[in-house]
């Protein structure tokens, strides 16, 4: 039996490397076998199993997305249910099914105030696209064509399909696929530690930004932008919680101009940050919500966009005026994949895991400092809730970063796997970034944090 199972996972290997194309991945090193391909078997809490029996901690929660841990019966037994009774119904001309609908009331149950209506796809990206149609058909309706343009940030992410990885603001989503594509703009993004000029205060960096935006609004004209879209914490770009004052600030610039707010909140949805949302966490209004990861832990695909009371409206109009709306997937809403949502966001209450992520993520980013915050090599330890990140400098002081060449987030990622912890090298600076499920224990965190310490010794003491 033994022999059978290690035959089968020296075929996996094998067949990983000659037929999956896997994403965000050095295509020629992995075919060649020149990196791991580990497949992963099981999971339960906050850890996850390979097929060789090595046990992680995942402090990266999958991709941001498994916020109530693995192993949940709850979910995977709606799901079960929900296929036996009905596996699929499509939600076109009026139809749906009962997860879908009471999903939907959950969602609006939990939004922001002001928020009326949700609109189910698959992932972040097609829920941005969806933002995108439903802002350009919205000013088509109010007569104003030429209200198109969308502002993201630098060093935002919100997808990689075509607009949506325009949306995106970090090089290696644009590289060699000619994006970003018009009408996307990219105003500063609101990063601190990175800020052009060290003596700005927080809250004068964030005035900062917003004259920014407001410059580039005016160069390209106010008629001409129809919205602008943020995370409310970077996350991709590095975990970068906003510094004070800036989401009022920015929010004054978008009043001044008539410009929507899409708040991205794919990662910080549904408690990540020690709130439901973080449009309510930072004061923000929005006029559309983008959601996915946290609406079903991951155990389904199922992304979102909640649309206010005030968008609504002109999409009535727009249909008394034109017909129905020409926008859909086939995937819209799909039964099991709201069921896992209904029974996930019973978990997240049952558990009270809001409430946890704030509790024990101030507890974890407190530990972090605390452990390697001295290193020299160390700039800062950030977070919000149950995120935080370190980011990695060759001299504190005059702020030298590493050159690219010495991969230090990467060795400190690898050096930290090796300790049976999962974090992210991030794609854009040497930072190591952490998001894990939002059931993380005290003493859970503690064994994030003493793997992290000797990861970054390890490292560091050889620089």
């Amino acid at each position: 039996m033994l022999h059978e199972k290690n035959n089968l996972g020296n075929e996996l290997h094998a067949w990983d490397r000659d037929h999956f194309f896997h994403p965000s991945t050095h295509m020629a090193q992995h075919a060649r076998g020149e990196t791991p391909n580990r497949i992963i078997a099981g999971g339960e809490g906050v850890y996850i199993v390979d097929r060789e029996g090595k046990r992680s901690l995942d402090a990266f929660a999958g991709l941001y997305c498994v916020n109530v841990g693995y192993g949940r019966t709850k979910i995977t037994d709606a799901i079960a249910a929900q296929a036996a009774a009905l596996p699929y119904y499509h939600a076109y001309v009026g139809h749906g099914t009962e997860p879908s609908i009471r999903l939907a009331k959950m969602i609006i149950d939990r939004a922001p105030e002001g928020m009326s209506r949700v609109f189910f796809g698959l992932s972040g990206s097609d829920a941005n696209e969806t933002n995108i149609k439903l802002v350009w058909y919205m000013n088509n309706v109010l007569g104003r064509p030429e209200k198109k343009k969308i502002i993201s940030r630098w060093r935002g992410y919100h997808g990689s399909g075509l607009m949506s990885g325009s949306l995106t603001g970090l090089a290696a989503f644009h590289n060699l696929f000619d994006l970003p594509r018009p009408p996307v703009l990219h105003t500063e993004a609101p990063y601190y530690f990175r800020r052009p000029d060290r003596n700005l205060s927080e809250e004068e960096f964030s005035q900062y930004c917003a004259d920014k935006l407001d410059e580039l609004i005016q160069t390209e004209g106010p008629d001409t932008i129809a919205a602008f879209i943020g995370e409310p914490v970077l996350g991709t770009g590095g975990i970068v919680p906003p510094p004070k004052a800036y989401w009022d600030k920015i929010q004054a610039v978008l009043a001044k101009y008539d410009i929507l707010l899409i708040a991205d909140e794919v990662i910080t949805g549904f408690g990540r940050l020690g709130s439901m949302f973080g449009s309510d966490h930072y004061g923000m209004k929005p006029d559309l919500i983008t959601i996915a990861k946290g609406l079903t832990s991951a155990y389904a695909p199922l992304s979102g966009v909640i649309v206010s009371e005030k968008v609504w409206r002109v999409l009535e109009q727009g249909s008394d005026t034109y017909g129905p709306i020409g926008h859909g997937w086939t995937y819209s809403s799909h039964p099991l994949c709201a069921a896992a949502g209904v029974a996930n966001l019973e978990v997240v209450d049952e558990l009270d895991l809001v409430a946890n992520a704030g509790d024990v993520g101030v507890y974890f980013k407190n530990a972090l400092n605390d452990a390697v915050g001295s290193n020299r090599f160390v700039g800062e330890v950030r977070g919000e809730g149950m995120m935080a990140a370190i980011e990695f400098v060759r001299d504190r002081d005059d702020q030298v970063f590493f050159d690219v060449s010495e991969k230090v987030g990467l060795r400190v990622a690898a050096a930290l796997l090796e300790r049976g912890v999962i974090g992210r090298a991030m794609p854009q600076g040497d930072i190591l970034g952490f998001a894990p499920p939002l059931c993380l224990t005290r003493d859970e965190a503690d064994t994030i944090v003493a793997a992290t310490k000797g990861a970054v010794e390890a490292v560091t003491g050889a620089l």
